[in-house]
């Protein structure tokens, strides 16, 4: 197992430096920062000044050297220091990117993970139950049901459920507030987004776990269960249930990490402030020291969930073995 994660990652270490320095070296091939961070009637003094306050007055490769090592060892800027992992300061608003990330991140959090609970209790169960009552009529209605769902995205369902609880007066409009100040606000507030989130979500999980509960049934031990006598809600839930869940912890690894990475239509959808929204507007001000955190940040989450989900396969099925 430790060979394992250790190869994971060093490979995951190789990816996010290999894309950090892709999307450094093409921002800088878009222009001058300097000259996107001083917006209009900017003088060359400006810029002067802007060059010298964000180390931009080296050259590039020295300049992304120097972001790396400012991730682990920090980094001393004429604005102040910036302790690791420092990723520098915003273009746009001058303050430390890894405290604004970290600002953002509890609301993207509470997204993703109360948004994973809805769709993995109601995916699964919906398909568990299809699964258990196969080609009944509650099987194709299930079955119908998610194919539709299929079809339907966050940014139309969730206008549209909008107008109906919050425009109507029915609920209040989407909103975060802190889990420990006030859990009610915080389950209130975040219920319509998780919802919507839970309705799009549900239909890939429900035939996922329809379909690999089926494929479970056929499989040598299932039936050797059943031949001696075991009650077949048991040998469904022990056996089946438990070989079922690879591909369903598969997917949900890479989809908890995009989530968490930042849910960018959700939270624009909603007009919810985190790392989603923070990356779609450091994108369009080009603010490029927010827009490598994000993306680092985001796409080092990704990995971690993978890494994470490659582990548990040999906890989730015995005839998993990793070398």
């Amino acid at each position: 197992m430790f060979p394992f994660l250790l190869r994971r990652t060093i490979g995951a270490v190789v990816i996010l430096v290999l894309l950090s320095a892709f999307t450094f070296f093409v921002f800088f091939s878009v222009g001058d920062p300097a000259l996107m961070a001083c917006g209009k009637n900017c003088t060359a003094d400006n810029v002067a000044l802007i060059h010298k306050n964000l180390g931009l007055d080296q050259p590039v490769p020295v300049q992304y050297w120097h972001f790396l090592v400012g991730i682990f060892a920090g980094r001393d800027f004429t604005l102040g220091r910036c302790d690791a992992p420092c990723f520098g300061y915003s273009f746009a608003t001058k303050q430390d990117v890894w405290s604004t990330m970290m600002d953002r991140l509890p609301l993207t959090a509470s997204l993703a993970f109360g948004g994973a609970v809805a769709f993995l209790v109601i995916g699964l169960g919906a398909g568990l139950l299809a699964a258990w009552k196969r080609g009944t009529l509650l099987d194709k209605a299930v079955t119908g049901v998610s194919m539709v769902l299929s079809s339907v995205q966050i940014y139309i369902l969730g206008p549209v459920v909008l107008g109906i609880f919050v425009y109507s007066g029915i609920m209040a409009a989407p909103a975060y507030v802190n889990l420990t100040s006030d859990p009610v606000g915080w389950f209130m507030g975040l219920l319509i987004p998780w919802l919507v989130m839970a309705t799009i979500f549900t239909a890939q999980y429900t035939r996922m776990a329809r379909s690999t509960m089926i494929e479970q049934l056929q499989e040598e031990h299932v039936r050797t269960a059943k031949a001696k006598g075991m009650p077949a809600r048991y040998v469904f839930l022990r056996y089946a249930w438990r070989g079922s869940l690879i591909p369903i912890v598969t997917i949900l690894g890479v989809d908890l990490g995009s989530l968490f990475g930042g849910a960018m239509i959700t939270e624009f959808t909603f007009q919810l402030a985190g790392l989603g929204r923070l990356a779609v507007d450091s994108v369009t001000t080009l603010d490029l020291p927010m827009v490598m955190g994000v993306m680092i940040f985001s796409a080092a989450l990704i990995l971690v969930f993978n890494i994470i989900v490659d582990a548990a396969y040999a906890f989730i099925d015995p005839r998993v073995r990793l070398s």
